[in-house]
């Protein structure tokens, strides 16, 4: 074992590089798969806690309604108001012990990142759809669309853009979080790097090496969601496609009433 401490990172890297390499590839695929699943949750959930009730709507669909609407507020506050080692622990062992629901230890994994991310986005969701402009409701209305149409095609795709950081921002965490799953088992980046550690006492060195790696996947991670973001944005110019040739538009409209005097 070299003395010195970069000699021990080099040591530790030709020895245990393949442990780091599979616990980093285990990490991103619980992290983006339960990033996505808990999108389809957290989308699910806000539109349904914004479904509007209006006075003309039958008694039986306001009290259906509003149960559900407890029932999900419920799990929503439950979620975000609980750690994710304690919900790992609560519903892999605790489905064993009450329901004798044996869970494969990736099963359960995907399954909490995704419950617990599904919480978090099911507020991001349900604000961004109120920070849509009720008039696009009502345009929508208007023309007869239904609130299923009115959320696919009007309201969603705006609310879209404005909860992607929040989106990026929640595969960052749950790339860091996943760490949590090693109280479960889960051979995750965290937990290679604790059974390195623990086999050459170099617990300074492994986990320099893991605070690395976590940083290259989350800056990578970021800097790829904040290109896509760009992306929706589109062009910052824009030429108004229009018929009329007195428009004041770039491309249709010349004004030359300067030269017309100095010929005259």
């Amino acid at each position: 074992m070299p003395q010195d401490f970069f000699g021990r990172i080099v040591y530790i890297l030709n020895r245990n590089g393949m442990s780091y390499i599979n616990g980093a590839i285990n990490t991103m695929i619980i992290a983006v798969v339960g990033t996505f699943i808990g999108c389809l949750i957290g989308f699910a959930v806000g539109i349904v806690q914004t479904i509007p009730l209006e006075k003309k709507d039958k008694l039986f669909k306001k009290i259906i309604l509003r149960i559900v609407w407890f029932v999900l507020g419920a799990y929503v506050e439950v979620f975000r108001g609980t750690p994710m080692m304690a919900q790992a622990m609560f519903i892999y062992f605790g489905s064993s012990v009450v329901f004798h629901i044996n869970m494969s230890m990736w099963f359960a994994a995907f399954f909490i990142v995704s419950i617990n991310t599904g919480a978090y986005m099911a507020e991001t969701v349900r604000g961004g759809i109120l920070s849509i402009d009720p008039g696009q409701t009502e345009g929508a209305k208007a023309i007869g669309m239904t609130h299923v149409q009115t959320m696919l095609y009007v309201i969603l795709p705006q609310a879209l853009r404005n909860i992607m950081p929040q989106i990026g921002n929640n595969l960052i965490i749950n790339i860091k979080d996943t760490c949590v799953l090693s109280t479960i088992g889960i051979v995750e980046l965290f937990y290679a790097t604790n059974g390195v550690a623990g086999a050459l006492y170099t617990y300074f060195e492994a986990f320099t090496v893991a605070m690395v790696v976590y940083f290259a996947l989350t800056f990578t991670c970021s800097r790829l969601l904040r290109f896509w973001e760009k992306k929706m944005d589109g062009s910052d110019n824009y030429d108004l496609a229009t018929t009329d040739t007195l428009a004041h538009t770039s491309g249709l409209y010349s004004y030359t009433g300067n030269k017309d005097r100095e010929e005259a």
